[in-house]
C-alpha cells in the first residue's frame, strides 16, 4: 500500500506563502456527517493551496486511507470526494499560522465556542479533534485523553486523535492509523 500522493502540480512560492497568513481555508462540511475532523488550525501550505491537510509531510490523508475511511489515498485536493462517504473538515481556529504554537488560548476558547455552533448546526455523528492539547485547552479538559470522550459537543460524540502535522513527533503514522482505524470501527459499529 504506497501511502504518498503526487505532490502539487505547482508548489506555492514564497511570496504565496507569506501571503497565505492572511487567507481562510473554508470549511468541508454538510449537514448529517458520520465524521467531521477537527484540526488545529490551517498551516501556511494549507492556506496557501486551499486545500486541508495540504502540507507534503502531514500524515492526515496516508492514515485516513490507512484506517480504512477512503477506498484509496486521497490527495488534499481531492478533499470534496469526502462528503460523499459522510466525512467532512473543520479547524478549531481559523487563523492561519506557520505552526499551532504560535496560537493562544483565548483563540482555543473562542475556536471551541465557533464549534458549538458548526455542531449544533450540522450534527455530525461525531467530531474527531486532531489535536489533544487544542482541544485540552478549548473545552478545559486538561486530562483529556485520546479515544472517545465522555462528554458531547451539541448532539455529536467526541473523540480525540493527535494532531497528524509531520511536526508531531510523539506519534508515527502507524500510531495513527491505528488510533483512526479504532474511530472507524466504532463509527461503523
Amino acid at each position: 500500500m504506497s501511502l504518498s500522493f503526487p505532490a502539487p502540480l505547482r508548489k506555492p512560492t514564497r511570496a504565496e506563502l507569506a501571503a497565505a497568513v492572511d487567507l481562510v481555508v473554508p470549511d468541508l462540511i454538510a449537514p448529517g456527517l458520520r465524521v467531521l475532523f477537527c484540526g488545529i488550525n490551517p498551516g501556511l501550505y494549507t492556506a496557501a493551496i486551499g486545500h486541508h491537510f495540504g502540507r507534503p509531510g502531514n500524515r492526515f490523508w496516508p492514515a485516513l486511507y490507512g484506517a480504512g475511511f477512503t477506498p484509496r489515498l486521497f490527495a488534499p485536493w481531492e478533499e470534496q470526494a469526502l462528503l460523499p462517504l459522510g466525512y467532512g473538515i473543520t479547524n478549531m481556529v481559523q487563523r492561519t499560522t506557520a505552526t499551532a504554537a504560535e496560537l493562544h488560548a483565548d483563540e482555543y476558547v473562542a475556536g471551541g465556542q465557533r464549534l458549538h455552533g458548526v455542531v449544533a448546526r450540522y450534527r455530525p455523528r461525531v467530531v474527531a479533534f486532531l489535536g489533544i492539547g487544542a482541544y485540552r485547552t478549548a473545552f478545559g479538559r486538561p486530562r483529556a485523553v485520546l479515544g472517545l470522550q465522555p462528554e458531547r459537543l451539541s448532539e455529536s460524540a467526541l473523540w480525540l486523535l493527535p494532531s497528524p502535522s509531520g511536526l508531531n513527533a510523539n506519534h508515527q503514522l502507524a500510531d495513527l492509523v491505528a488510533l483512526l482505524r479504532d474511530l472507524r470501527e466504532w463509527v461503523d459499529g
